[in-house]
């Protein structure tokens, strides 16, 4: 039972980033329902600024620090030109490396003003495995190319057509939250088509308005809660079973994440934020 328990510690931590990522998801189709094109100028986040998230587990009887998980962004020159360069680095807590030790990095450079991907990377070790993928974008051709390598196989390379408006992972994460989505109603649902590992899935997003948080960590906010419509696999369990809440102001950061899985539930903590560009002004004194 201790093996099944830590084994699902280690797949949780893998999931992270595609659950923030559903947190951006929804902030951007809700713009797109708008009918404003995908074109806007950052006003949200700065270089220099960092989000640090703790991860919890339960299982029945059982609660488990799990791992950790941080965002940052800042500039960096790559081939001749500055980009926005956001990075996703997650782990399991060093008690876990003797079975499953965890490092992912997930890194973008986006164009600093349109905010539109040009380059991504998933460098990954789990468990001995090693995963490597690089996608290059080309926005004015609506192109993706792509290389991929697991393990010791061949590397795989592919171009891949995309439609305007089409964001990895991190990127969608800080472009989504520039996007004012006030006017948006309460149990109005969204569907969704997501890009991801080379293939387009569909979930929707139900918006479930505003209310009131208080982390463990941080203290109570205004926050803005949604649920998102889940796809079953090795981890988590078909429907609305994902809660989402992010600060009600205009750094639109995760709060906090919780969500039922195949085997157990977890929580996702906003633990520590440094050098935010606005005042944290959903939160409450």
């Amino acid at each position: 039972m201790r093996i099944i328990f830590i084994q699902c510690i280690a797949e949780i931590l893998d999931c992270m980033p595609f659950l923030i990522f559903l947190i951006s998801i929804f902030l951007f189709n809700t713009y797109l329902l708008l009918g404003q094109s995908c074109n806007l100028t950052n006003k949200a986040f700065k270089p220099g600024e960092e989000l640090s998230y703790h991860i919890e587990y339960n299982w029945g009887p059982f609660w488990a620090e799990a791992g950790k998980v941080t965002f940052s962004v800042n500039d960096k020159e790559w081939l001749g030109k500055t980009y926005f360069n956001y990075k996703g680095i997650g782990s399991t807590y060093p008690k876990y490396d003797w079975f499953f030790k965890v490092n992912d990095r997930y890194e973008t450079y986006t164009d600093s003003s349109t905010l539109k991907p040009i380059r991504f990377i998933r460098d990954v070790s789990e468990g001995g495995n090693y995963y490597y993928e690089e996608n290059l974008f080309f926005p004015s051709k609506n192109k993706v190319y792509t290389y991929l390598k697991k393990g010791n196989k061949e590397a795989k390379r592919d171009t891949i057509a995309l439609s305007d408006c089409t964001f990895d992972v991190l990127s969608l994460i800080y472009y989504s939250r520039n996007i004012d989505f006030s006017s948006y109603k309460v149990n109005d649902t969204i569907p969704v088509k997501i890009f991801l590992d080379n293939e387009v899935h569909q979930i929707f997003i139900r918006y479930l308005g505003k209310e009131k948080y208080t982390s463990p960590y941080l203290g109570t906010f205004n926050c803005i809660k949604f649920s998102a419509m889940l796809i079953e696999g090795t981890i988590f369990k078909s429907g609305e079973h994902m809660k989402v809440y992010v600060t009600d102001d205009l750094n639109k950061i995760p709060l906090y994440i919780e969500s039922k899985i195949l085997v157990g539930n977890i929580k996702v903590y906003l633990k520590e934020y440094k050098n935010l560009r606005n005042n944290l002004s959903s939160k409450q004194e």
